[in-house]
């Protein structure tokens, strides 16, 4: 079969390549490969900063986001059914989390990553899987499948808030999210659905951004230099919650002192390179402690997310119908992958179909 692979740590070694046909091992099943999504991990990996091959193997076949059909039954699931995979795995041990199916949040770090870390990933025309890892997606869902894997991310950051203010009597009313790619659409669209304002704030002074933002009822800001010095932040009074998706680092600290007493941050954007920056601790210290401020990362997902992505990203399609396909900027072939890797200004989510 035909896959796009790279020479983990090599720049620019990736290739449409012909590899072995996966077989199924006892237990797992062949899914066909219908669409896979690609984001910056994708291209930061064809780029040699990071990724690793499958023990045995020399190379990775990359993509994450994938969208995919059973060949045959499995786990009460007929053949044909569309299914999302599950991108982390727990580790060997496994450690005390991985044991209880929350590989997302791993002690150890012996976990490995579907087109990421030690295992292979879907920009393949077939991939084999058990079913513990395959998510069921609707027939509805089928142009935009490919967006649960990013929206089990939007899920997972709703689901840490709503777990941690559960703390207190709470009833939130109003969102930052900064960042318009994906991750930042597709939790604002999942913070509207939960009737909040929401204010996203992104570089991007016009354009499919602005308009998708403007097309859920919610505020768009035009960033400025990276800080949150839109005059309208200062105007939206209380803001409950606020979630970074850019992996500026920076901004992080500027949302801590954004939020309302009993606000919560979650970060969602991974940070490279080593910026620094001069923080006015003292007063940073007294804004988390006086206003019961929390801070918390989160990263990937386990099925309980993947789930919840499903049934978002079908109640978006119900509350916006076409929103969703309107977030896929770009579809390219298989062969034709390159051009998908690399994102244009205008793009917001890139599918490469294998079998459209």
């Amino acid at each position: 079969m035909h896959a796009v692979i790279v020479t983990p740590g090599q720049a620019d070694s990736d290739r449409y390549a012909e590899v072995p046909d996966p077989v199924p091992a006892p237990g797992e099943v062949l899914v066909e490969v219908l669409a896979v999504g690609v984001d910056g991990t994708d291209d930061e990996i064809a780029r040699g900063e990071y990724g690793e091959a499958p023990a045995g193997d020399d190379y990775l076949i990359i993509g994450h986001e994938s969208l995919g059909r059973l060949t045959e039954p499995a786990d009460g699931l007929v053949a044909g059914s569309l299914v999302a995979a599950i991108v982390r795995r727990p580790d060997p041990v496994p450690c005390l989390n991985c044991a209880r199916d929350e590989w997302d949040m791993c002690l150890n770090g012996r976990y490995t990553e579907r087109g990421i870390k030690g295992r292979h990933g879907y920009l393949a025309e077939y991939y084999t899987e058990a079913p513990k890892y395959l998510v069921s997606v609707p027939d509805a869902l089928a142009k935009i499948g490919m967006l649960v894997e990013p929206t089990s991310i939007a899920a997972k950051a709703l689901d840490q808030i709503w777990r941690i203010q559960a703390r207190m009597a709470w009833e939130p009313r109003c969102a930052v999210v900064t960042g318009a790619g994906p991750v930042g659409l597709l939790a604002a669209a999942a913070l509207r659905l939960r009737g909040l304002d929401v204010y996203v704030y992104d570089r991007a002074a016009s354009g499919p951004k602005v308009d998708l933002v403007t097309a859920l009822g919610a505020t768009y800001l035009v960033a400025d230099d990276h800080k949150l010095g839109h005059p309208l932040v200062g105007e939206l009074g209380h803001i409950d919650i606020a979630i970074e998706a850019t992996g500026y680092s920076p901004l992080a600290f500027d949302l801590a002192d954004t939020v309302g007493t009993n606000g919560v941050v979650v970060l969602t954007g991974v940070s490279g390179g080593n910026r620094e920056a001069q923080i006015a601790v003292d007063h940073l210290n007294l804004e988390m402690v006086l206003g019961n401020k929390v801070i918390v990362g989160t990263v990937n997902a386990n099925r309980r997310h993947f789930e919840m992505a499903v049934a978002a990203l079908e109640g978006i399609e119900r509350r916006w119908p076409g929103w969703l396909e309107r977030c896929v900027t770009r579809r390219v072939p298989h062969a034709d992958y390159r051009a998908g890797l690399r994102r244009g200004a205008e793009d917001i989510k890139v599918v490469v179909e294998i079998h459209p």
